[in-house]
């Protein structure tokens, strides 16, 4: 399994940043990961910097999200969508999507979902509830 540091993450963000400026050529992920770069202009300045970034604390406290962390939760549903697991998270998303007409804004609503089943799995003390998760970004997709 994939488990890289925080450093590891950060610079990984910054390089596909600067790759992406300079057109070079990229890895799927990498490609996959400067989309959603794209979608966000207001994280460029930190990704500009790949030394400041390392160092940087994104504790909440001025009022900015981590912008490693909301990339990273892209990048996850992105791959949970890719191969449907948990199961049913594709479809989910997809009508999700529809609904907004926006596949930015599905995912930033099954982040919220994402974030909760994650929070409650560490609050309990047991492995994340993959169907929890997808019912939750299901019944924001049916809802108006």
């Amino acid at each position: 399994m994939f488990n890289p540091t925080q450093e590891e993450v950060r610079r990984f963000f910054c390089n596909v940043y600067a790759k992406s400026r300079a057109g070079q050529p990229m890895e799927a992920l990498e490609i996959i990961a400067a989309e959603w770069i794209a979608q966000h202009p207001e994280y460029h300045a930190d990704l500009a910097d790949a030394d400041a970034a390392v160092t940087r604390v994104y504790d909440g406290k001025d009022g900015r999200e981590n912008p490693f962390l909301h990339l990273s939760m892209h990048l996850s549903i992105s791959e949970q969508c890719s191969i449907d697991q948990p199961r049913g998270i594709r479809q989910a998303v997809e009508l999700l999507a529809a609904r907004r007409g926006s596949l930015l804004e599905a995912h930033h609503e099954a982040m919220e979902c994402l974030g909760r089943m994650m929070w409650e799995s560490q609050r309990a003390g047991r492995p994340p509830d993959g169907m929890a998760y997808v019912d939750c970004v299901q019944r924001r997709a049916t809802k108006d």
